[in-house]
């Protein structure tokens, strides 16, 4: 491990789907749920759910560039939601569930910009990307009962159906960046 870490704030719909496909791999040393984007100062969970303070739920992710780059980051997250429909993930409806990322630096904004460029030219998707850039402005952590909560919920009906699909897409796609 180096001992540069970056961080860069994503938005992937449900911030539990986001926070159980990064804090998997190799290189991320945090993937923190909350929110992002918004005009009201630390907001609740109940806040958000109502789509009316302009947050999006987020999981803020601090990670090595020596074990994982941020190209992988963007290739991990294109791969482990859909970033063609908008203000939607799943069942998940409502601007708070939209396709983000809240870039920390110029350069993330060049190369996500790049990244989103060449899924378009290759028709990567059946639909236009609609994922925002945005420029990091805050970031509000989610509330405790929020952190980890794939790990302490996978038999809950969410966990099965919503996230599980996604972790295995991701061991299948990428399980050479796992952690050990």
């Amino acid at each position: 491990m180096s001992n540069r870490e970056e961080t860069i704030t994503l938005g992937g719909g449900c911030f539990w789907c986001t926070e159980a496909v990064f804090a998997r791999l190799k290189g991320v040393t945090s993937a923190f749920p909350g929110y992002s984007g918004g005009h009201v100062v630390n907001p609740t969970y109940e806040q958000v759910s109502t789509g009316a303070t302009g947050h999006a739920e987020v999981v803020q992710i601090t990670y090595d560039p020596a074990v994982i780059t941020f190209h992988q980051i963007l290739e991990i997250f294109f791969a482990t939601h859909d970033p063609t429909t908008l203000n939607q993930q799943s069942a998940d409806m409502g601007t708070q569930y939209r396709s983000v990322i809240f870039y920390h630096t110029e350069d993330q904004r060049r190369e996500a910009e790049a990244y989103i460029k060449e899924l378009t030219e290759r028709n990567a998707y059946k639909s236009p990307i609609v994922t925002r850039l945005e420029p990091f402005k805050a970031f509000y952590p989610a509330e405790e009962y929020h952190l980890k909560y794939y790990e302490r919920n996978r038999s809950a009906a969410y966990s099965r159906y919503v996230i599980s699909p996604k972790v295995e897409k991701l061991e299948k796609k990428f399980g050479d960046k796992l952690k050990g």
